[in-house]
């Protein structure tokens, strides 16, 4: 749970302080440019799906009340819509990458260890210890599937925008027609096990170049 608001505040933060970079303001007056979480929290995807996940121990689900942008206060539309939208991407990867080299760092000079196929301390059983390994690993699991996920192109996920702003404008109105079923294709993808096969090949992919050379 820690893991999952912060990281979504920092990716709502990065799309609000995008756009504002590109001119519009909207996110920033309404103070969307914080890391204090209370301003990004969505009572259901932040609070109670993943309490609804922790207590039945199912897969960790949620997401953060969505940045609210005016495209038409943008200067070059095209341009700060591929920014704007992947920018909360961007730093989901960045934290995933800080904690990774933390972790790979902690594991080459033998403070962590791989221990039934997860990390624990080498020589403690203290649970702020645990704690804090288990903590790294959630920011680096957890920010690898936030990256990924937010980048399939299904609406409305931020893939969905940054292809839209890298295809010519031709396909726009394909777009716009699409993005009316968007969450209907995400049930679908979701119940079809589709996230499920993409995740399970990105996180063994993710995890073998944590520990290349080990």
């Amino acid at each position: 749970m820690v893991v999952l608001i912060f990281s979504l505040s920092v990716h709502e933060s990065a799309h609000a302080w995008t756009s504002d970079y590109f001119g519009d303001d909207m996110a920033r007056l309404q103070g969307r440019i914080s890391l204090n979480p209370i301003v990004h929290v969505d009572p259901i995807g932040t609070l109670l799906l993943p309490a609804l996940s922790f207590f039945t121990h199912a897969p960790l689900f949620g997401w953060a009340k969505p940045t609210p942008v005016n495209p038409f206060r943008w200067r070059n539309k095209r341009v700060a819509n591929f920014w704007v939208s992947i920018a909360g991407v961007l730093c989901n990867f960045a934290i995933a990458v800080i904690a990774g080299v933390i972790i790979r760092i902690l594991y080459s000079v033998g403070i962590i260890v791989i221990s039934y196929g997860g990390l624990v301390p080498a020589s403690t059983d203290s649970l702020i210890a645990l704690g804090a390994v288990e903590l790294l690993w959630g920011f680096f699991t957890l920010n690898v599937i936030l990256g990924v996920f937010n980048l399939i192109p299904i609406p409305p996920l931020d893939g969905s925008k940054v292809l839209q702003s890298i295809l010519p404008p031709s396909f726009e109105s394909g777009f716009e027609a699409i993005e009316r079923f968007g969450f209907i294709l995400l049930i679908l993808a979701m119940f079809t096990g589709v996230f499920g096969v993409i995740f399970g090949v990105v996180m063994p992919i993710a995890i073998r170049i944590l520990f290349i050379g080990a």
